[in-house]
């Protein structure tokens, strides 16, 4: 793992969990655009560190991470942010009372799967397949998350899905890419959450409505103090990768609102 501090001298803390496939510097802008008003720890995940490990499960994920604030003396979190595979580790933090967190932002949060085992295995052998095959393959890449969308405002758009695909093809282990789609789909939960006073939004795109329809489902059974809010025209993960000053606004409008 590796870790990324911002704002070093800010009182209020915020850890941010980013999503699976994706290079640390594609969440740089927005985590340096709310270190103007928090401390930000931006965790990277095993597989995605450029440090040769492998992506092994989010119970791991969220454990090095917590261990990590613990031993810089953060015990206790005033915001957590996570994105798809991250928003799953926010969720696993917060129903396993791992550290004490005062808001909480769950964005488009992958939720564990109902089915039978068997089927969740083909369902991350078809994702892992899938990835695979866009790294291999700039062209797909392109199709998949169009440059004229999915290039940040000021970098050009070669160069920069140049990078991704040089990252994606040299970085991600097979056991990385595998382990990703599996384990965000079934990690651990218990039963019953036990109540908290974390006060949480549940974040998602309008093109991904469809999409997280069962994991907002999920997220409300287990959290039911959890708001969910829609963000007009975006997809998966775009607020974050995309749009750096319209996730901080949005980040200090939920700091500052009170829901209790």
């Amino acid at each position: 793992m590796k870790v990324y501090e911002f704002g070093k001298n800010n009182k209020n803390t915020l850890l941010m969990f980013q999503c699976a496939a994706e290079p640390w510097w594609v969440f740089k802008n927005s985590a340096e655009a709310v270190s103007k008003d928090f401390r930000v720890f931006l965790f990277i995940s095993d597989g995605h560190d450029e440090k040769g490990t492998d992506f092994v499960s989010i119970e791991r994920n969220v454990h090095q991470a917590v261990s990590y604030l613990k031993e810089n003396d953060v015990i206790y979190l005033d915001m957590a942010y996570g994105i798809s595979m991250g928003g799953s580790s926010v969720m696993y933090m917060l129903a396993h009372q791992l550290i004490p967190v005062k808001k909480a932002i769950i964005d488009a949060g992958i939720t564990p799967y109902p089915y039978p085992k068997w089927l969740c295995r083909v369902i991350a052998l078809r994702d892992y397949l899938m990835i695979k095959a866009a790294f291999k393959s700039l062209k797909l890449m392109k199709m998949f998350m169009p440059p004229e969308r999915w290039t940040p405002k000021g970098e050009d758009a070669k160069e920069h899905y140049r990078k991704l695909f040089k990252f994606g093809k040299n970085h991600y282990s097979d056991k990385t890419i595998y382990n990703v789609f599996w384990s965000a789909n079934n990690y651990p939960m218990p039963e019953f959450v036990p109540p908290s006073d974390t006060e949480i939004e549940y974040w998602y795109g309008e093109e991904e409505k469809s999409a997280r329809k069962a994991d907002i489902a999920y997220a409300i059974n287990a959290f039911p103090q959890i708001t969910a809010k829609e963000f007009s025209g975006l997809a998966h993960g775009e607020l974050v990768m995309m749009f750096p000053e319209r996730f901080h606004t949005e980040v200090l409008r939920f700091w500052r609102e009170t829901y209790r």
